[in-house]
C-alpha cells in the first residue's frame, strides 16, 4: 500500500544536533520537528531549505516539499526579523555588522521581508543610510538589505526621503567609493526611476548622464552595466523634451567612444546583462525616430512639398531652377515618375502611410545631400532604363525604411532578456541614416541581380531583408565592416545558402533520405520536361529586332502536338492567344535540329547591329542550328520565356536541362514529394543504415513437413 501524499521523507538540520531522516506530515511538519528535539514553542520556529536560496517553508509552499529534500529548523520569520531589527540598533559596532550581514540575505526571502517591513524595518535602514554614518561592508550591506526588501514590491517607492535620495546620488557622484556601494547605489537609482514618477524628477536633479559617463571609463564590467542601466531608465522615464536633450547627449562622439572603446572592445567577454542594457540603450536611441516614423505627410504643407522638389532637383537640374513656380512644379510629373514614386502627380501622396510616413523622406533627403553622388548615379541609371528592369528609387526607399524600422524594433520597448545589439550603431553619430545609406545601395544590386520587374519588388524586398538579417547577426564592428559583408551576401550567395541549409537539416543527413531523394529526383525530372514540351506546343511569341524599334514586328512559334516539327511565322502585331499551326507557314523538323546555343554564340548577336542591343537582350537571346547556312533565331520576352524554350529544346534533343528555373521548380517538387511521403513517419527517428540480416540457423528443424 503507497503513503499517503502528505506524507514526506526529508533530512531536518538543528544547529548543535545532529540531522535526523524523518518521515513528516505536511500538515503538522514543524510540530513533530520540535516535539524530535524537545523543543518548546512550535509557533517559534520554522522550517528552512538547507541548500540554494533557503527559503521559508509557508503554508503555501509546503506541497512543493520532494522526498529526499535536506531542510533545517530555524526560528520563525517574525521572531528572525525582530531579533534582526533589535541587533541593527544596538551599539556594538561587530554585532551590527553580524546582523546586517545577515538581513542582506535573509531580505531576498519573501515571508521574512513581509515580516521585517512590517516592524517599519526599511524605514530604520533608511535612516542609518541618512545618518551619513556607516562606511564600508556595514554600508553595503545596508544597501543590499535595503535593495532586496524593496524589490519584494511590498511598499511603494514613493514613500523614499528626498535626504535619502541625495544621500545615495552622493554615492554616484563621489570620485573614489567603494565598488560594492557604488554597484548598489546605481541600483538602488535605477530601482527608483523605474518605479516611481515623482521620484525620477528627483533623481533627475541629483545625477546626469554627463555624471554617470565617468563610471563607463572603469575597469569594472559591473559598475558599467549599472551606469549603463540608469542611463537607461532616465532615458525610458524622461518627458519628451527632456529625452530629446538626453538623445543629444547620447550622440555626442565623446560619449559613444568611450561606449565602444571602454565597454563594447574592452579585453574581456561581454557579459549576458551587460550586453542587454546595451541593447536597450540601442533601441531607446532608435525610439527617436518613432515621431517622424508615425507623422503623416501633408501634401497641402508647402515646406514639406519643397523637400521632394529638392530630391527631382538634386537627381535631374543640379543646380537651383530660377523658374520654380508652382506652374513649373506641375510640370515635373516624368522626373518624379522617373524618381520611382507610386503617385507621379503627387508624390507627397506616397508619404501618408505609417510606418515609415515622413522618417522615409528624411532618409532619402541625408542620402541626396551627404552622398549626392550615390543617389544621383542609382536614380539616373534606373530612369534612364527602358526595359521594365528599372528599380524603383522612391517605392523602394520608403519599403526598405519600414522594414529597417521592423527589424530593428523603432517605436517598440526592448525585449526582457534580448541581447541582440550592435556594436557598429555607436560608431556614428548619425548611424540611422548611414545603415539606410548603405541597405538602399544593397537593394539596388540585387534589384539587379535578380533581373528584377515590377512584379517581382516584393520578392526582392525578401531577398534584403534576409541580406540584412544574416549580416547583423555577424555582428560586424563599423559600418565599413557591414558594406564588406553585404557585399559577400550576393543573390546568388543567399540561393546557395538557402539550399545549403535545407540540405544540412538532419531530415536530408540521414542516407535513407538521400536515396529517397535520388530514386525521386528522376520522376520528377520527367515532369517538368512533360511541363516543358507542353508550353512548347502552346507556343510563344517573339519580337524581331530591327534597326529601329518602330519598325519592331513580331513572330510566332510553337511546337507541333506529336513533338517532330517545329511551326513559325511573321505576325503583324502581338497575339492576345494562341496561334493555329495553319497561320504558321514555315516550319523545322526536330530531327534537322543540330543544336541550340545562347547569348554571345548565338548568330544574330555577332552582328554588328547586334552591339547596340543591351545587356539584356544578349542574356535573352538563343538559336536553333540546322542547317549550315541556315538558322533559327529567338529573343526571349522575359527571363521565364527564356528558360522554358531553352529547357524544351534541350529535352527534344535529349540534353541535360540547365537552367534557373529547372533547379528551382526541381528543388521545390521534390522537396514536396518528400514531405508528403515522409508524412507518416513524422517525429519518428530514422535509422542511419538498415537493419542487419540475422546469420542463418544452424538446422531448419523448426520447419514443418507438410509431407
Amino acid at each position: 500500500m503507497p503513503p499517503p501524499s502528505d506524507i514526506v521523507k526529508v533530512a531536518i538540520e538543528w544547529p548543535g544536533a545532529n540531522a535526523q531522516l524523518m518521515e513528516i506530515d505536511q500538515v503538522n511538519f514543524v510540530r513533530v520537528c520540535v516535539h524530535s528535539w524537545s523543543l518548546s514553542g512550535s509557533e517559534q520556529f520554522a522550517l528552512r531549505y538547507a541548500d540554494g536560496p533557503q527559503l521559508y517553508i509557508t503554508e503555501q509552499s509546503r506541497s512543493e516539499i520532494k522526498n529526499g529534500t535536506i531542510l533545517r529548523l530555524a526560528i520563525s520569520p517574525a521572531r528572525a526579523a525582530r531579533q534582526l531589527l533589535d541587533r541593527i540598533q544596538s551599539h556594538g559596532i561587530d554585532a551590527r555588522l553580524e546582523a546586517l550581514k545577515e538581513l542582506a540575505k535573509l531580505s531576498a526571502d519573501p515571508t521574512f521581508a513581509t515580516e521585517f517591513i512590517s516592524m517599519e524595518g526599511i524605514g530604520t535602514l533608511a535612516r542609518l543610510v541618512e545618518s551619513g554614518t556607516h562606511f564600508g561592508e556595514m554600508l553595503a550591506f545596508t544597501l543590499t538589505a535595503f535593495l532586496e526588501l524593496m524589490d519584494h514590491g511590498i511598499v511603494s517607492w514613493d514613500l523614499i526621503s528626498l535626504s535619502f535620495i541625495k544621500q545615495i546620488a552622493s554615492y554616484v557622484n563621489q570620485p573614489m567609493v567603494d565598488v560594492s556601494i557604488l554597484q548598489r547605489s546605481l541600483a538602488i537609482l535605477e530601482s527608483m526611476v523605474l518605479n516611481s514618477h515623482s521620484l525620477y524628477h528627483r533623481v533627475a536633479q541629483e545625477i546626469t548622464v554627463g555624471q554617470l559617463i565617468g563610471h563607463l571609463q572603469v575597469s569594472n564590467q559591473e559598475i558599467q552595466t549599472y551606469a549603463i542601466a540608469l542611463i537607461n531608465a532616465l532615458f525610458l522615464k524622461a518627458p519628451e523634451d527632456r529625452r530629446q536633450e538626453m538623445a543629444s547627449t547620447l550622440a555626442q562622439k565623446h560619449l559613444r567612444s568611450i561606449i565602444l572603446n571602454h565597454v563594447i572592445r574592452g579585453n574581456r567577454p561581454i557579459k549576458a546583462e551587460m550586453a542587454h542594457q546595451l541593447y536597450v540603450l540601442q533601441v531607446l536611441t532608435f525610439n527617436l525616430l518613432e515621431e517622424r516614423m508615425m507623422t503623416k505627410m501633408d501634401p497641402s504643407d508647402q515646406a514639406q512639398r519643397d523637400i521632394i522638389f529638392e530630391l527631382r532637383r538634386i537627381a535631374f537640374d543640379g543646380e537651383n531652377d530660377p523658374s520654380g513656380t508652382e506652374k513649373r512644379k506641375a510640370m515635373y510629373t516624368k522626373d518624379y515618375k522617373m524618381l520611382g514614386f507610386t503617385n507621379h502627380v503627387n508624390p507627397a501622396m506616397d508619404f501618408t502611410q505609417t510606418p515609415p510616413g515622413m522618417l522615409a523622406l528624411d532618409n532619402m533627403l541625408y542620402l541626396a545631400k551627404l552622398h549626392q553622388d550615390t543617389y544621383i548615379r542609382i536614380v539616373l541609371e534606373n530612369s534612364s532604363r527602358e526595359d521594365k528592369h528599372e528599380c524603383p528609387f522612391g517605392r523602394c526607399a520608403i519599403e526598405l525604411t519600414r522594414m529597417l524600422c521592423e527589424i530593428l524594433q523603432v517605436g517598440e520597448l526592448p525585449n526582457e532578456g534580448c541581447n541582440d545589439y550592435h556594436p557598429m550603431f555607436f560608431t556614428h553619430d548619425r548611424a540611422w541614416e548611414e545603415f539606410f545609406c548603405v541597405c538602399i545601395q544593397l537593394l539596388n544590386k540585387t534589384w539587379k541581380e535578380m533581373r528584377a520587374t515590377a512584379e517581382d519588388f516584393n520578392k526582392v524586398m525578401q531577398v534584403v531583408r534576409e541580406q540584412i538579417t544574416r549580416t547583423l547577426a555577424m555582428k560586424p564592428s563599423s559600418l565599413d565592416q557591414l558594406k564588406g559583408k553585404l557585399r559577400g551576401l550576393s543573390y546568388s550567395e543567399i540561393l546557395r545558402l538557402r539550399q545549403s541549409e535545407r540540405m544540412s537539416q538532419d531530415d536530408f543527413q540521414s542516407p535513407p533520405i538521400i536515396e529517397l531523394r535520388e530514386r525521386i529526383q528522376p520522376e520528377i525530372l520527367e515532369l517538368i520536361k512533360q511541363q516543358r514540351l507542353n508550353r512548347l506546343c502552346e507556343g510563344s511569341c517573339f519580337r524581331k529586332l530591327g534597326n529601329r524599334r518602330r519598325q519592331e514586328k513580331f513572330w510566332f512559334c510553337r511546337l507541333s502536338l506529336n513533338h517532330k516539327v517545329l511551326h513559325y511565322g511573321d505576325l503583324d502585331e502581338s497575339p492576345q492567344g494562341e496561334v493555329p499551326f495553319e497561320l504558321l507557314t514555315d516550319k523545322i523538323p526536330v530531327s534537322d535540329i543540330k543544336s541550340v546555343v545562347t547569348g554571345k554564340d548565338c548568330p544574330h548577336m555577332k552582328e554588328k547591329s547586334a552591339l547596340k542591343q543591351n545587356k539584356e537582350v544578349l542574356e535573352q537571346a538563343f538559336s536553333i542550328l540546322y542547317d549550315p547556312d541556315e538558322n533559327l533565331n529567338f529573343v526571349a520576352p522575359n527571363k521565364y520565356e527564356y528558360c522554358i524554350w531553352t529547357d524544351g529544346l534541350c529535352a527534344l534533343l535529349g540534353r541535360e536541362m540547365g537552367s534557373d528555373l529547372t533547379r528551382s521548380d526541381l528543388d521545390t517538387l521534390i522537396s514536396m514529394e518528400m514531405k508528403l511521403r515522409l508524412l507518416d513517419l513524422e517525429n519518428i527517428t530514422i535509422p542511419e543504415a538498415p537493419p542487419p540480416v540475422p546469420k542463418e540457423p544452424s538446422t531448419y528443424n523448426f520447419t514443418y513437413n507438410y509431407g
